[in-house]
């Protein structure tokens, strides 16, 4: 089966308020191996960045300006993923955005072009009760992301696909010749945009108890749509 390992980063948490997909890459598998071929674009989303999105994937719109549109590589993108199973970690999120974006260019929505499969529920049901995050999936498969010192769609698409082999192998080292073929292709190396630097300030201990409570009276009033507890929980 021709499965394509996907990932995203945006301008923020919601696409209903009109946040963007910024970097998009998909990495393709046959069977349990890498092929080496991959579809990978930064995107200009003819907004601003959030400033919080920014501290996770280092990017704003300025590193973005001479970027493609996502309407210029939809078409593009459809192809590259027609037909297939998507591996997305926390697809629920990335699903809507994708929809989001081709919806607004008039495109069918991503259920209409391929199946999707969220390889953060299957963590879960592999391993519940524990921290589930790609970050300790990687530490629990030895897989190397000493590389992770900030989001990018690329690296993490390539690290979720070593952990979604471990994961279906039930192995706890990569370093192990799956099949007689020959090795997968290394991905080939990319120039990311000029990354901002950022003067981080901590939030205060009083700060983190006040949205700490805020968080918990949202989730009560809105019985479980808090969806920064459930980012905190995604990782």
């Amino acid at each position: 089966m021709r499965r394509i390992v996907l990932d995203t980063e945006t301008t923020g948490l919601e696409p209903t308020e009109g946040h963007r997909i910024i970097e998009l890459a998909c990495l393709e598998l046959s069977g349990r191996r890498p092929t080496g071929r991959h579809f990978h674009r930064f995107l200009n989303p003819e907004r601003h960045v959030d400033i919080g999105a920014t501290q996770v994937h280092g990017l704003t719109a300025e590193d973005l300006l001479d970027k493609p549109r996502f309407a210029d590589i939809a078409d593009e993108f459809l192809e590259f993923v027609e037909g297939t199973e998507l591996l997305i970690h926390n697809a629920p999120f990335d699903v809507a955005f994708l929809d989001a974006e081709l919806v607004r260019i008039g495109r069918p929505r991503l259920e209409s072009v391929c199946r999707v499969h969220d390889t953060l529920m299957m963590a879960r049901e592999l391993h519940p009760g524990q921290k589930n995050s790609l970050d300790a999936l990687c530490s629990r498969y030895a897989v190397d992301h000493s590389r992770r010192t900030l989001h990018g769609a690329l690296l993490d698409a390539q690290l979720l696909a070593d952990v979604w082999i471990a994961m279906t192998r039930g192995q706890e080292t990569l370093g192990i010749d799956l099949s007689p073929a020959a090795p997968s292709m290394p991905l080939p190396s990319y120039e990311a945009p000029v990354q901002a630097l950022l003067h981080v300030i901590r939030a205060s201990d009083e700060e983190l108890a006040a949205h700490a409570a805020m968080c918990e009276r949202i989730e009560r009033e809105s019985k479980g749509q808090c969806l920064w507890l459930h980012l905190a929980a995604a990782g």
